[in-house]
Parts: structure tokens; C-alpha cells; sequence
């Protein structure tokens, strides 16, 4: 098998002689169209260094899985976020995932912070870096990023248990075509994000056909 590729510590052997609590914070489940984000913040020990933390989306489940434990156990503060569908229906999916950064940020202890390309420009705390592709460039943002997505994918697991036929454990809640066509045949459950398009666009096409009886 093909070695993951080293998660590089750029960003926190820059930071650490002068801020020694470094927060990296990522999410999962911008994109889906059912079940909720998840937020996570980390904060490791100075020096701190594990090759194998990555990028969430660039590892096995398996290994995400083993890493998980590993993280939580290693860290020296952690924090998860899950963000309803009422409330990304609420707030919008950009300002429901900067809204939880901005918690995490504010709740655990730390000297700066990391973020995944999301600005936090209410957030005057603490310095606030935003790193494009900031889950390959620090290994505080990659953690982030195997927590929320771990947790997010047990959750979607259970899902598929509550609601049988809508397979949430293979989709994981994106807008694949078999979800869409499910989607389309079975109606909108109450874990479907209203304000996205293919749900907003199903929920008017039942009540067409209500109105309509």
C-alpha cells in the first residue's frame, strides 16, 4: 500500500517559539445535503509530530478510525461541534461552519489559531491564520479534520439505521445520483438541509403533488 503522504508541521515550527499552543480547527459536511457539520478544533503539545495525521479525505476509514483514538488521546485540548440542519437552514452553510470555528476558537485554550481557509474576522482573541489547503499544511488542521470527519460518518452510519433505503452509509448525505433518486421516490426526511437546492426542489415537488390530491 501506498505511504501516506508526511503531513508537513510548516505552520507550527514557524509558530511554537512564539505562541506554544497552536488550535487547528476543520469541519466536515459543508457539501451534503443531509446530516449535520461537524466542526473540530485541536491543540497538540509543542513539537508535537505523528506522520501519519493527513488530510481526513486522503486516508482509509480504517486508518481514520485508528487515528481518531490516537488524537484525542494524544492532544492536549480537542473539541467537536455538530451543527444542526435547522441551523445551517437558519444561518447558511458558510456563516454555520464560521460560527463554530469562532466557538472553538473562543472555548480552547490556545495562543493562535489555524483554520482551514475559513476567516474568522470577528474573532480578535488570539492571531487567526486561514491556510488554503490547511489540512495538508498543518498537522493541527489535518487532526481537526480526521476528528469532524470521523464523527461525522458514525453519525451518517446511524442515520442509515434510522432510515432504512436512503443509504446514508454509502453517500454519507451528498448529492449523489442515488441519493437524489431516492430522494426523489421515498420524499425529504427530517436530517435533509431545506435550504439546499435538491431538497428545497423535492420538498416543492411533494407539495405539488399534495395539492394536487
Amino acid at each position: 500500500m501506498k505511504k501516506n503522504k508526511v503531513c508537513s508541521n510548516e505552520f507550527e515550527h514557524q509558530a511554537w517559539p512564539k505562541h506554544q499552543l497552536v488550535l487547528g480547527i476543520d469541519e466536515a459536511g459543508r457539501g451534503p445535503i443531509a446530516g449535520p457539520l461537524c466542526v473540530a478544533g485541536v491543540v497538540f503539545p509543542p513539537d508535537y509530530q505523528n506522520e501519519d495525521i493527513y488530510d481526513s479525505k486522503a486516508l482509509s476509514e480504517k486508518k481514520r478510525e485508528a487515528l481518531y483514538d490516537v488524537i484525542i488521546k494524544e492532544a492536549l485540548f480537542y473539541k467537536i461541534i455538530l451543527v444542526s440542519e435547522a441551523q445551517i437552514d437558519e444561518k447558511n452553510i458558510y456563516r454555520a461552519t464560521q460560527q463554530a470555528m469562532h466557538q472553538i476558537a473562543e472555548e480552547l485554550t490556545c495562543d493562535l489559531v489555524l483554520t482551514d481557509a475559513m476567516p474568522l474576522p470577528d474573532f480578535a482573541k488570539h492571531p487567526v491564520l486561514d491556510l488554503v489547503k490547511g489540512d495538508q499544511k498543518s498537522i493541527s488542521i489535518a487532526a481537526a479534520s480526521i476528528l469532524a470527519k470521523v464523527t461525522r460518518d458514525r453519525i451518517m452510519n446511524e442515520l442509515d439505521l434510522q432510515y432504512p433505503g436512503y443509504g446514508f452509509a454509502k453517500h454519507k448525505g451528498y448529492p449523489t445520483a442515488a441519493h437524489l433518486k431516492v430522494l426523489k421516490e421515498r420524499g425529504v426526511l427530517p436530517v435533509h438541509r431545506r435550504s439546499y437546492r435538491p431538497v428545497a426542489e423535492a420538498c416543492l415537488t411533494q407539495m405539488m403533488l399534495d395539492l394536487g390530491e
